[in-house]
């Protein structure tokens, strides 16, 4: 299995090969070879930023000479008109690099800036906003980075790295039972330790998943925040809880102080808009 740095390496070459392709024929044919510069990384809108390590590789990646001057740091609150950095070396290379990396802080600023939004709305409670899976293919690993970031916490990464049966596991699989005991069965088997979360639709499939136990999370599906309440009374501390489906910024608060620990919401990723940036000479 491939590390999160040799991911982010793959997405880089991919990133790279699909915008610079032969060459950027217009920087080649407009600037010397010789000419030096510096740009500037300038927000243009308020939010959480968040990348800037990775704009590094990205710059490194096209011209290991570039030289970084570092004004903020991942995960500061920015207004419009601050500069996170300045970059100097060979002006093709500044050029060349641009939009790979403005695409991906963009993106990545916008998740954290959306998470912090999310995260703020439970100020007080012991609840944590999730991320899932619901990521850009290939930019998984910056997505979820930028929710922590924000100040969210990180669900599983993928599917090798928890078990979560969900109501088309269990269906399949014949009952909660058979789904879990299935579960068991095959960590022993292959001789892995990872977490089991099991999806409950009803009160009385919390009350089966309890009984049957050795589960380390229930996640709540689109249950009601008064639902939720209830549910959250029945497990009792037993096991973690989760709350999921049809969560909005505007009702997440009420599912927060229903008691759960965790608030799985799909918009941190599938939704957002970029946060609104330049890279410009200076």
């Amino acid at each position: 299995m491939k590390t999160k740095d040799e991911l982010i390496d793959d997405l880089l070459t991919l990133a790279f090969a699909e915008d610079v392709g032969d060459g950027d024929h217009t920087t080649l044919s407009t600037i010397p070879a010789e000419a030096m510069g510096r740009s500037r990384l300038l927000c243009k809108e308020e939010g959480i930023i968040a990348g800037i390590d990775v704009a590094e590789k990205v710059l490194h990646r096209i011209d290991p000479t570039i030289r970084m001057e570092r004004f903020l740091k991942d995960g500061d609150l920015v207004k419009k008109g601050d500069v996170a950095f300045i970059a100097e070396g060979p002006v093709r290379s500044l050029l060349i690099a641009e939009r790979t990396m403005l695409n991906i802080m963009q993106r990545m600023s916008g998740v954290a800036t959306m998470t912090r939004r999310y995260q703020d709305e439970l100020e007080g409670l012991h609840t944590r906003v999730l991320d899932t899976r619901k990521t850009t293919p290939g930019m998984r690993m910056l997505e979820k980075d930028a929710v922590a970031i924000g100040g969210g916490k990180n669900h599983r990464i993928g599917l090798f790295d928890m078990i979560l049966i969900k109501d088309n596991h269990i269906d399949f699989a014949g009952g909660i039972k058979e789904a879990i005991d299935g579960a068991h069965a095959y960590l022993k088997k292959i001789g892995k330790k990872i977490p089991i979360e099991v999806e409950a639709r009803s009160l009385d499939d919390i009350r089966r998943i309890l009984e049957i136990g050795g589960v380390d999370r229930i996640m709540f599906d689109n249950f009601t925040p008064e639902l939720t309440r209830e549910a959250v009374k029945l497990v009792d501390g037993r096991t973690e809880t989760e709350s999921s489906g049809g969560i909005t910024l505007e009702n997440l608060r009420a599912y927060g102080e229903a008691g759960v620990d965790f608030i799985s919401v799909g918009a941190l990723t599938h939704s957002v808009k970029g946060l609104d940036m330049s890279f410009k000479a200076c």
